[in-house]
This record gives structure tokens, C-alpha cells and sequence, in this order.
């Protein structure tokens, strides 16, 4: 990987297209193409052979909804945003006021500095300092790289460059595109065994249940989704034959995306995209494999526990067809 911006122009940002969030880059490999912004090291689009395989923001303003972002240091939710670690009591900013949550981290409208660029791939760095909801000094590296037949592989490492041990926990949050029809038309396949049970209005975990045969949480083989409501995570993943978790959706034209994960991510958020507005309503399935659950700075469960000059790292793949 070059550690310097290539000539090729594919690779340089257009600082119109995303003012809001920084400059955009764009990457080329084979029939795919990718951009990345500089703010939130978030993943603006993927196409294949010029068919978008998810959801993208609008050109200017933030980002909505997530769309495209890397989420850490936790995914999901802090019920109150508050938690207890070593005897530490933390109060975190509660960015989900409707439901009194400090929802999906702190890094997604972070600006990120350019360390490597190349026309097929990108690196951002993020240093994230100590803050009264976070007291913990993290370094972050995010790798976009795109690959002309396996599509999009992005890899998440995080670095304790602190004084004490941090909790951890880091998920993307892509909202994946299967084709031209509407999202009730698309078959999911994803092999999960337990779904996580939550309070109604604030989608707080209350426990697990076993996913039935035939029940309505069973994709483990390909089905419609049809006017089913998901926003619920899944654990007991099963894996395929290269240990990889795979969810992959395809719509009745055959044309289909997949998002893989490894066995770092127990868990997986996945999301309908029901809103209310009529114009961002199930426009794509949100689809975000989790290193922990929802509330996991609550409960404890798989939070990592990265000691001081500790490295963490995790990656994720999408591809189409």
C-alpha cells in the first residue's frame, strides 16, 4: 500500500461532492467502486458495474441514520448512558434522547486524517481522547480496500494508547441494497439461532429466546422478508466452511449483496429501516455484525477488555452480484 496519494485520479477527494463531511475519496477496482468521507471514515456508496449495493447519504449535510458509518467504541445502545467499569461510575451523552440512550459510540461525525491512499484502497486515523462519557484514549484505524472480485473489505483496529483498561466494542452500519425492488421483494439468508428480546420503547435487551423452525426470525434459508418489522439482534451465528459469518440478500431480478463477517462478531443488528418518513422508508436492510450486544457497557456481555498498549482488530466484507 503506497503512503503516499497516487497520480491516478480515482484516489484524489472531490471536496464538493461531501463538504459536510470532509473530503470524499473514491476507490476503483475491477467493476466496483467505492467512496469514503474523511468525517466518520464513513462508506458514502458501493456500486457494482455502476448498481449501488447500499443506501447512501445525502450529498450535503450529515450523515442519516447511520448510513455507511463505523461505530465504536460500542455498537448499539447505553441504556441511560450509564455504565460501571472498575468501580468507575461513567455518564455518556445521550444522543438518543427520544428513548434516554447514548446510542452507536462517538466516532461516526469524527474527522479522520488520510494516513495511506491508494486507487484501490484507504486508510483514516482517528485519535480519541479522553472525555467525561468515555474516559479512555483510544487510537483508531480504519482500512477501506476494495477488491475486483471480492468487493469491499474494511478492517477496524483499535489501539489502548491509555493509562488504564478500556472497554471496547465496534460494528459497521451499512444498509444493504439487494436490487431495484422494494425491500418487501428481497430473500434474506442469514444462519442465527438466538434473537435478543427488547423493551418496545427503548429497545433495551430483557433476554435472549431460541429462533423456532419456521418462525418469523428464521431466515437460515432464503425467504421473503416481505412486511416483517426487524430491528433485533441475532447471536449463536452459524458460520460458513471459511468461518465467516455470511448475511446475503438478493432480489427477484437475481441481483444480490452479501456482508460477511468473522468470528470476532458474536453478534448482529439487523434493521428493516422502518421510518416514518415516507421517502427513507426500508429503503435498505441495515445489516451490522457487533463484537457485543445492545446495552453490553451495562450488562458486560463480550465487551473487550483492551489493556493498555492492547491492539484489537476485526474486519467485514461486502460484495455483490
Amino acid at each position: 500500500m503506497s503512503e503516499h496519494a497516487p497520480t491516478d485520479s480515482t484516489s484524489t477527494p472531490d471536496p464538493g461532492a461531501a463538504r459536510d463531511r470532509g473530503d470524499l475519496f473514491t476507490l476503483v477496482a475491477g467493476p466496483y467502486q467505492a467512496e469514503v468521507s474523511v468525517v466518520g471514515a464513513i462508506l458514502e456508496s458501493l456500486t457494482i458495474a455502476g448498481r449501488d449495493l447500499l443506501v447512501r447519504n445525502p450529498a450535503q449535510g450529515p450523515m442519516q441514520f447511520y448510513r455507511g458509518a463505523v461505530v465504536a467504541p460500542w455498537p448499539n445502545r447505553i441504556g441511560d448512558g450509564a455504565y460501571t467499569w472498575d468501580g468507575q461510575e461513567i455518564q455518556a451523552a445521550l444522543t438518543e434522547p427520544e428513548r434516554g440512550n447514548a446510542l452507536h459510540g462517538l466516532v461516526s461525525f469524527a474527522p479522520f486524517t488520510p494516513v495511506s491512499i491508494a486507487a484501490d484502497e484507504i486508510t483514516l486515523r482517528l485519535e480519541l481522547f479522553p472525555s467525561p462519557g468515555y474516559p479512555f484514549h483510544l487510537l483508531l484505524t480504519v482500512h477501506h480496500a476494495l477488491h475486483p472480485d471480492s468487493g469491499l473489505t474494511t478492517t477496524v483496529a483499535a489501539r489502548n494508547i491509555g493509562r488504564q483498561d478500556a472497554p471496547y466494542g465496534v460494528c459497521p452500519h451499512p444498509y444493504l441494497v439487494a436490487g431495484p425492488e422494494p425491500l418487501d421483494e428481497w430473500s434474506l439468508q442469514v444462519d442465527a439461532g438466538t434473537v435478543l428480546t427488547v423493551t418496545e420503547d427503548r429497545l433495551l435487551p430483557t433476554g435472549t429466546e431460541p429462533i423456532a423452525p419456521g418462525s418469523a426470525f428464521d431466515f437460515r434459508s432464503a425467504r421473503v422478508i416481505g412486511s416483517l418489522f426487524i430491528d433485533h439482534a441475532f447471536t449463536d451465528l452459524g458460520r460458513d466452511r471459511h468461518d465467516q459469518l455470511s448475511v446475503a440478500v438478493t432480489a427477484p431480478g437475481g441481483t444480490g449483496v452479501e456482508l460477511t463477517a468473522g468470528d470476532k462478531c458474536g453478534w448482529l443488528q439487523v434493521h428493516t429501516g422502518d421510518r416514518p418518513e415516507p421517502e427513507n422508508n426500508r429503503l435498505g436492510l441495515a445489516v451490522e455484525p457487533m463484537t457485543c450486544p445492545p446495552d453490553a457497557f451495562r450488562s458486560g456481555t463480550d465487551v473487550v477488555r483492551l489493556a493498555p498498549g492492547q491492539d484489537h482488530e476485526v474486519a467485514w466484507s461486502i460484495r455483490g452480484w
